[in-house]
């Protein structure tokens, strides 16, 4: 793909990275299709420019995700990189949530992506290729109390995405999955809380902590998107990029704590075979 005349579709482009990657493609001279609850709002923060095309988009409807797929392949011809960004973390002791809570932090975190998927994929497989990035999180690996819920949604991203990289290999389509720690975004400023608290669980704590937390986070949003930006497009690009020196250290720590776990109980797990 020659660089100037990438197309990109990123969905949740109106705060955090999805706002940091649309301003420096628009910089760089790419066409930018940028989805959000709110058009006007995302073009009042990344500007009006004749490569951009900002569309209202409920992304966990599947036809309003396929009407802005196909506005953005009337508009620039086609789509060779889609970003599936949208998404937001529930806080709350799994007891603590209902089930609709539980339902649409899954609908916007997991069905969503696949909204995305299903509708660009005809597009990408017709062109011979595209791009798609996904973003996970470090707590896609390692469990968080209180945020169960999330772990639950970013760890099924990297499962799927996982499985999407085999079947769309032969369609030279690549996928990589984004998993970041701790970036100053607004992430951390815009979280729901289960409406349920039962007291023991002390999920106030954890709100209390993050909140303190919020804008003092180690990682640059700037710096992770110009990595997606150099990355996309590239022959054998990575299937996973952990960002972060936090994300990283939770990756490993998660890792070694398993194959240690697998270790112990090798005599065990091979008990269960037929003599």
């Amino acid at each position: 793909m020659e660089t100037v005349n990438k197309v990109w579709f990123i969905t949740g482009a109106s705060n955090g990275f999805g706002l940091a990657l649309v301003k420096q493609l628009l910089e760089g001279g790419y066409k930018v299709a940028a989805t959000s609850r709110n058009k006007t709002r995302l073009e009042e923060k990344a500007g009006t420019s004749p490569n951009l095309l900002a569309l209202t988009v409920d992304i966990t409807s599947n036809d309003d995700v396929k009407s802005a797929i196909e506005e953005t392949v009337k508009t620039f011809g086609k789509i060779d990189v889609a970003v599936n960004n949208a998404g937001y973390m529930l806080l709350g002791a799994l007891e603590e949530v209902s089930d609709e809570e539980f339902r649409q932090s899954v609908n916007v975190n997991v069905f969503a992506f696949q909204n995305v998927i299903r509708n660009v994929m005809p597009y990408f497989r017709k062109q011979g290729g595209g791009h798609f990035f996904n973003f996970a999180s470090s707590a896609g690996y390692s469990a968080d109390a209180c945020a169960g819920s999330y772990n639950a949604a970013k760890s099924a991203v990297i499962g799927f995405s996982e499985a999407l990289a085999l079947e769309v290999k032969p369609f030279n389509v690549q996928v990589t999955i984004v998993s970041p720690g701790l970036f100053r975004t607004n992430f951390l400023g815009a979280f729901p809380v289960a409406q349920n608290k039962i007291e023991p669980y002390g999920t106030q704590n954890l709100v209390d902590a993050m909140n303190q937390f919020n804008g003092n986070q180690p990682g640059n949003p700037d710096k992770l998107v110009k990595i997606l930006i150099d990355t996309a497009g590239k022959k054998n690009a990575p299937l996973h990029l952990v960002m972060g020196k936090d994300a990283y250290q939770r990756a490993l720590n998660y890792y070694k704590s398993q194959i240690e776990s697998l270790e112990q109980l090798k005599d065990l797990s091979f008990s269960t075979d037929f003599e």
